[in-house]
């Protein structure tokens, strides 16, 4: 070997470590372009959605929106029982289903995490959480509805419940399993019970992501329809009564939206405009609500 290769050879190494590190900045632009195209794509869709829900729906708004019944075609009509409705079949299968959630994933984060059980609870977790929300309708229907002979209330809030159950298990195991095993060995060091440590320490670090997952499941509800059709059907008139046919804002928007008639169709679009209004409402809430750190 000539004292010419000996001093060419760093250079060599050099220049295809240069040449490597051009390919890879060159693979990394390309990939940041893509990106960016990708998040641009998703952002015009969502700022169209957005843009037309406000301007239809806004248009659509007034005080009779909120304090009249819904019309028949061609008359002047709100979504009062509508809105009414909605919300107390949400509020009420949130406040069945969000008890059992949570308990079910701490089970699965806390006590049972190999166990059969467990595995079974996950996997006909996972099967909830992927069905079509018309088959969860549809099995409350021939469960309920067919059995009391009636669409109600009740039919509807155990339909949602059933939806949110599996998206509350699913986050609430998830937050607890990101909790460091060494602050729940820290309190048991304390002679904290098993029961405190959960209540006072786990799950107070993850109320977070909890509460996130909560409403998540309320988002997700709030806009169902295809049970609602199964179960509470709908109803022109203002109910208060759980035991007969109740109306929704899902429901009412799918009926008003796919008529012809001019004032159902902005009826429709007030009341998407109002849905989409309230789960960015409970988004920020939990937001405040969460922020605080522990």
């Amino acid at each position: 070997m000539t004292a010419g290769n000996v001093f060419m050879q760093p250079a060599a190494i050099e220049k295809a470590r240069e040449a490597r590190y051009a390919q890879r900045k060159r693979v990394n632009q390309v990939a940041l372009v893509m990106a960016l195209l990708a998040m641009m794509f998703g952002l015009f869709w969502l700022t169209w959605i957005l843009y037309e829900t406000v301007r239809l729906g806004v248009g659509g708004l007034t005080m009779a929106t909120f304090t009249e019944m819904t019309p028949a075609p061609g008359d002047v009509g709100g979504l009062a029982n509508a809105i009414y409705g909605s919300f107390v079949m949400v509020t009420l299968a949130t406040f069945v289903a969000t008890p059992i959630g949570v308990m079910a994933g701490i089970y699965l984060a806390e006590f049972d995490t190999q166990g059969w059980l467990a595995s079974t609870t996950r996997f006909v977790n996972d099967i909830l959480l992927s069905a079509p929300s018309i088959v969860i309708g549809l099995f409350v229907y021939a469960v309920v509805v067919t059995r009391f002979k009636s669409f109600s209330g009740y039919a509807g809030i155990a339909a949602l419940a059933i939806i949110v159950i599996p998206v509350v298990i699913r986050t609430t195991e998830s937050m607890l399993q990101l909790i460091p095993a060494g602050l729940r060995e820290a309190a048991y060091a304390l002679g904290a019970p098993k029961w405190k440590v959960i209540l006072s320490i786990t799950l107070r670090a993850a109320r977070a992501g909890v509460v996130t997952g909560i409403l998540l499941a309320v988002a997700r509800i709030a806009g169902e329809t295809a049970p609602l059709l199964f179960t509470a059907l709908s109803n022109q008139f203002w109910t208060s009564s759980l035991s007969q046919p109740m109306a929704s804002l899902p429901v009412t928007i799918f009926k008003f939206a796919m008529s012809p008639f001019e004032n159902w169709q902005k009826l429709a679009w007030a009341g998407v405009f109002i849905i989409t209004l309230a789960v960015l409402g409970l988004n920020i809430l939990a937001r405040v609500l969460t922020r605080t750190k522990i």
